[in-house]
């Protein structure tokens, strides 16, 4: 049987699309991508994904995606690798969302660190390993990502994957509250 991921981190450390900031029209943004400006790109599938500006729209936003990640674009790599971890528009594939996620951890894009990290805690499309689990979400902590501080902060608070030790996950839980994870502040209050 497989063991999940302290059942808390389904909820908190959900691995989402990347939040993509471009302030521009939709006619500009378009115009850009469409002449093959990766971060626009990129910008019109977080657009299509999340119908900001626009209908929502999966197929479109995983053609956008594509393009720039195709370019090597690694916000755009993290994101699609997000489509197919969670089936978002496209079937699940762990396998693709892996490989994305790798390409844009190679970048050092921490939120696929991140993701990689996530994955082999849960071993979704993996085997369950708590090195690699470890080790991804620790890059991830290095670049600052409050998602990866949290995670790694309970790992360490339960004692899984790592040796149980409260002093460094306090220290992890309170950078992940600091920068505004609610879930973080929680469980500072029950380490106490």
């Amino acid at each position: 049987m497989k063991i999940r991921f302290l059942a808390l981190a389904l909820l908190v450390c959900w691995v989402g699309l990347t939040p993509f900031a471009f302030a521009q029209s939709l006619e500009e943004t378009k115009a850009k991508a469409e002449k093959g400006d990766a971060a626009a790109q990129c910008a019109l599938g977080v657009m299509y994904a999340k119908g900001e500006k626009v209908a929502k729209d999966w197929a479109q936003a995983k053609a956008w995606f594509e393009k720039a990640a195709a370019q090597g674009y690694a916000i755009a790599q993290k994101n699609l690798g997000v489509m197919y971890l969670k089936g978002l528009g496209v079937k699940k594939d762990f396998a693709q969302a892996k490989a994305l996620f790798e390409k844009a951890a190679a970048q050092g894009n921490a939120a696929a660190q991140f993701s990689l990290g996530f994955m082999h805690a849960q071993g979704d499309g993996v085997k369950q390993d708590w090195a690699q689990a470890k080790t991804w979400m620790e890059k991830a902590v290095a670049q600052g990502d409050a998602k990866a501080q949290l995670c790694l902060g309970m790992m360490y608070a339960k004692g899984q994957g790592v040796k149980k030790d409260l002093a460094q996950a306090k220290a992890l839980l309170e950078k992940a509250a600091n920068q505004g994870q609610i879930e973080a502040i929680e469980m500072l209050k029950n380490l106490k």
